[in-house]
């Protein structure tokens, strides 16, 4: 047995995540604590009576104080105000489809068994009874409703407290690049503590009111758990795609008008589309991060648990070694914190070259903690040795295993984030290379990034390559899911260091658009540029997990499916491996092409208002920030539905006509296909950025013979830049959820293939 009882399992993972929540909550309230509407007894601050105002750096010759932070304010309230309003059109697209999609759950699960009420005998067990298929039908419906919520609702709140932050991020920075840094990562943080925890919580307490119902068929249960984990990932791609689209139509027309053609700097408040710019920082890298790992989240959970109702665990009823993902996941929370303690309160940032460090600190501390954190649970919450289901077989395991299945995980994300760091940041030669290849222009520049991507994929594929055979040999494909699981155990801390990129990167904005002195932009563009490749390092972390995750998902399917073994020679199987690897390259097409559509309107419209509006250049006359956001917003929302429809209507398409063994192709040939493309996109666009970084910031002997800002090799830079956005936000980032949403909806679908699939098939047949 267990060293930790049923009762001990069903106190520690409630606490564990309200423990999280009320972390975030007082990180939220330290943040809360920076003011931003200018205080009217100015005299009374200037004694420093909060210990605050003291020491404000008096280079600030002239400004007006006040006038700086009322500034501020308003950029904030019209940044705060275009992401809800966005976010709000989308859902409601969304909210369309997920009602839609809902529906077709419930009627393909329940046509399963013809909608009868009766006991059907298990899957897996014949001699048992277990509920009807429709029960299934009802409660993956409801647990898909669940998720999708969530997803929503993680995403949402990411946005308002990345917005509630980013002006304070600025104010802060007058005091010094420390306290701005702590701003930032504590708003991060509070996003990854909410998310980590409502995310646990949510699906703890489905399980549980699940159980109700359910009693003794866990196998039916935690079937039904799976669609919490299809809701989660599909939410995430409407997310993910509409806010890449919404973020690099904004950001590639600013660009191309404002810098190459007018040559004024990035988030001059002239520029017409910098608001619509700054609101898609945080619609796409908050919002949509947001939901894209926290449906990793999801799906790693369900699918170790699919895989541990139908072994062991679930037929000896072992409710603290079935709860082994939740426990980890609780033991993250905890982890989590004591690592962001490291940054906030342990040790204080006082120079620019501690901030990434720093950062990269926090990926180490917390893996390092967290294999202990590992190590208790496996030894107080699973039994010395086990079985798990194997295509058919119960394989012996032992809990020493299952450790090692989660640390390969673990390690194997660390060193997809410092792969990703080592081709991404400025500090190492591959970028420097790239900027070195501008002085030649941009074709140089181009052909240097994309050998730079291609060439990132190596080590991360072996590390996965790695841990998927170590966590396969030892523990089947729970050990895959829970190799997943071991990489997002640290997700608070991924996301905090993740989402810190976007709120700094909003923060020079409001710098630059509140014209406060160039030392201060000097402070927030260093923090972005850190935080450029900590963006970089999550979104390796989604990309490694996702591949994990899939294969997992894979696994449970072709279990609950039937399929004995996946033969690639047979042509049915063939046939879907050639489609799915395809599948990546048209979903990135078209993702590809919408951002640059919309770029194109948006591009006409800054040069329609530079044009015709008078005195915008001389800075008299205000732009029109409106009309961009509203290009950006229904550009989004109209280009995100085909891309989405491709990747959820795939997987139902291919199940009903060509049934599961092609079914079974289309998901491994998207998986292997989709990770190399994902890694090179999003390591190629952000080597892109930062090179344009460099070159601008001037750091070295090096890249002052390239810049100033302006120069012709500064030039080269921002065409690489601007082509690297749509890959490194928008195409890039979806294709992990494209990867797991399929695989999670072949899962939830499995049922109805099996029965009713293949139907070209069964008439040529």
């Amino acid at each position: 047995m267990t060293l930790l009882p049923e009762l001990g399992t069903e106190i520690v993972i409630p606490v564990c995540a309200v423990i999280g929540i009320v972390f975030s909550l007082v990180q939220w309230y330290i943040v809360s604590r920076v003011k931003v509407t200018p205080d009217s007894s100015s005299s009374a601050t200037k004694n420093g009576k909060n210990g605050y105002s003291d020491y404000l750096i008096e280079e600030e010759e002239g400004i007006n104080d006040q006038d700086v932070v009322a500034k501020c304010a308003e950029i904030q309230n019209a940044i705060s105000e275009g992401a809800t309003s966005f976010l709000f059109t989308e859902y409601q697209y969304v909210g369309v489809f997920m009602v839609a999609f809902a529906i077709l759950i419930f009627l393909f699960l329940g046509s399963v068994e013809g909608f009868s009420t009766k006991s059907q005998p298990c899957t897996y067990e014949k001699e048992k009874l277990c509920k009807p298929a429709l029960a299934t039908a009802i409660f993956s419906t409801a647990s898909f409703v669940l998720g999708a919520v969530t997803s929503v609702i993680s995403g949402f709140l990411g946005m308002k407290i990345a917005t509630y932050a980013n002006a304070r991020t600025t104010l802060e920075a007058r005091k010094g690049v420390g306290k701005a840094f702590i701003v930032a990562f504590r708003s991060g943080a509070v996003m990854g503590f909410l998310l980590a925890a409502n995310g646990l919580l949510v699906l703890y307490i489905t399980i549980n009111l699940f159980k109700i119902y359910y009693g003794d068929d866990w196998e039916g249960l935690f079937e039904a758990i799976t669609g919490y984990g299809l809701g989660g990932s599909s939410m995430a791609l409407f997310g993910r795609v509409g806010g890449g689209i919404y973020t690099k139509a904004a950001d590639v027309g600013a660009d191309l008008v404002g810098k190459v053609e007018r040559n004024i700097p990035e988030d001059d408040p002239r520029n017409p589309a910098v608001i619509a710019d700054n609101v898609g920082d945080n619609v796409g890298d908050i919002a949509g991060m947001g939901s894209d790992l926290f449906g990793s989240y999801a799906e790693a959970s369900c699918a170790a648990l699919v895989v541990a109702s139908i072994s062991s665990f679930g037929l000896t009823h072992d409710f603290t070694a079935m709860c082994y993902p939740l426990l980890i996941s609780s033991m993250g929370i905890l982890v989590c914190l004591i690592t962001t303690l490291f940054a906030t309160d342990f040790f204080e940032i006082k120079a620019v070259k501690e901030i990434e460090p720093a950062l990269k600190n926090q990926l180490i501390i917390s893996t390092v903690l967290m294999t202990v954190g590992i190590a208790i649970v496996t030894w107080t919450c699973v039994p010395s040795s086990f079985t798990i289901f194997n295509f058919g077989v119960q394989k012996v395991v032992k809990n020493w295993q299952l450790f090692l299945c989660v640390c390969v995980g673990l390690w194997a994300g660390l060193i997809i984030g410092f792969v990703t760091e080592y081709y991404t940041s400025n500090a190492y030669s591959p970028v420097q290379d790239v900027a070195d290849s501008c002085r030649t222009g941009a074709a140089t520049n181009v052909i240097f990034g994309l050998a730079l991507g291609y060439k990132s994929v190596i080590i991360p594929i072996f590390a996965i390559a790695v841990s998927i055979f170590v966590s396969f040999s030892f523990a089947a494909m729970y050990g895959v899911a829970v190799a997943a699981l071991g990489m997002l155990s640290t997700i608070a801390t991924g996301l905090a260091i993740d989402a810190y990129g976007p709120i700094s990167d909003n923060a020079g904005g409001i710098a630059e658009m509140a014209g406060m002195s160039p030392r201060i932009r000097e402070r927030t563009d260093a923090l972005d540029a850190a935080g450029n490749t900590t963006a970089a390092i999550g979104k390796g972390f989604a990309i490694g997990s996702a591949a994990l995750v899939s294969l997992a998902l894979f696994g449970a399917f072709v279990s609950r499916a039937a399929i004995s073994t996946v033969d690639v020679l047979t042509p049915k199987v063939f046939i879907g491996l050639i489609v799915g690897a395809m599948l990546p390259y048209w979903f990135s097409a078209m993702t590809m092409k919408s951002v640059g559509s919309a770029a194109l309107k948006m591009v006409e419209e800054v040069r329609r208002q530079f044009n015709t509006i008078p005195g915008l250049m001389e800075g008299l006359a205000k732009p029109d920030y409106a009309t961009c956001v509203k290009i950006s917003t229904d550009a989004s929302i109209k280009e995100m539905i085909p891309p989405g429809a491709l990747v959820m209507l795939t997987p139902l398409i291919v199940g009903i006509f060509f049934g599961v063994e092609t079914l079974s192709g289309v998901l491994a040939g998207s998986l292997v296909s989709g990770v190399q493309i994902a890694i090179s996109a999003s390591n190629t666009g952000g080597a892109w950025d930062n090179a344009k970084k460099y070159i601008e910031a001037g750091a070295s002997e090096h890249a002052r013979t390239l810049g100033p800002k302006g120069s012709e090799p500064h030039k080269a830079a921002v065409i690489g830049d601007t082509i690297g956005d749509p890959l490194k936000d928008t195409s890039g980032p979806s294709l992990n959820i494209l990867i797991k949403l399929m695989a999670v909806e072949s899962l939830v679908f499995a049922p109805f293939f099996a029965t009713h699939g293949g139907l070209l098939f069964k008439i040529w047949g």
